[in-house]
């Protein structure tokens, strides 16, 4: 690939845990992708998020608490907004809405939203959004919080219905699909994916989680959104080069605080 990409989402601290990350770190590079966020999923773990992104001119990250943690760590929007002024920090979250696993009971998972949505908002930072098996209290929330305006983010591995997508879209938000776009049983998704403006397309991977064919099965890593890209491009009818440029492009826009810090470091 000629085109550099962008990583929109990763988890760059749990493939450290294995001791490989600047193995991981090089593979992606050399597959073409130029940027990583990594992201934050629970406050007590920040720094190393932090110190990976503070360590490689080509990683930025994010910080908030994952709805499964909701219950361990009760998020605070003026904490979340304070550990948001390093210039490394380009989004909140992630943050949302997950049923499905129902890790942390629902409500304290809705007050963690609403924190990271005003955090977001106060920062003027876009927020990173999961949701799972909870559209209608993910478009209501989000729906609320956007019409108190400068409110900006991305579904993070969409996999819900194609209305969630518009409404997301109809927003402002952008739409960041993964590795399942690639699986035998994602026909729904993909078939989203073919109605969505390519001007709210973002690709990630969510490794370590999540390989897409033909790495299925394998731990998964930053380098692997060349192939989830290739399918998206499939999908909107364009090829793998115009899908990269505009996918890229989308990010600096909805993340402009990634290019300040890409600047900074060259």
């Amino acid at each position: 690939m000629t085109a550099t990409l962008v990583d929109s989402h990763c988890h760059l601290d749990y493939l450290a845990r294995d001791g490989d990350l600047a193995g991981v770190l090089a593979r992606a590079r050399g597959a073409g992708v130029g940027t990583m966020l990594t992201i934050g999923t629970k406050l007590r773990d920040f720094d190393a998020v932090r110190a990976i992104a503070e360590a490689n001119d080509d990683v930025v990250c994010s910080v908030g608490v994952h709805p499964h943690e909701a219950q361990s760590e009760q998020a605070d929007s003026a904490r979340l907004v304070e550990l948001a002024r390093h210039p490394k920090v380009v989004a909140i979250g992630e943050t949302g809405l997950d049923y499905y696993y129902d890790k942390s009971p629902r409500e304290q998972q809705r007050a963690n939203f609403r924190a990271h949505l005003t955090a977001a908002r106060e920062a003027g930072l876009p927020v990173i959004v999961h949701t799972r098996d909870a559209e209608d209290d993910t478009a209501a929330m989000l729906a609320e919080a956007a019409g108190q305006g400068g409110l900006t983010g991305v579904l993070h591995c969409f996999t819900s219905s194609r209305a969630l997508a518009e409404k997301a879209v109809a927003l402002g938000f952008h739409i960041s699909i993964s590795g399942i776009i690639t699986f035998k049983n994602a026909e729904d998704l993909r078939a989203t994916v073919r109605a969505l403006p390519l001007a709210r397309l973002l690709v990630e991977t969510d490794s370590p989680y999540l390989a897409p064919v033909p790495h299925r099965g394998k731990r998964c890593e930053p380098a692997f959104v060349a192939a989830t890209a290739a399918k998206v491009a499939e999908l909107q009818g364009i090829s793998v080069e115009r899908l990269a440029e505009a996918t890229t492009a989308n990010f600096f826009a909805l993340f402009p605080r990634a290019a300040s810090a890409r600047r900074a470091a060259a």
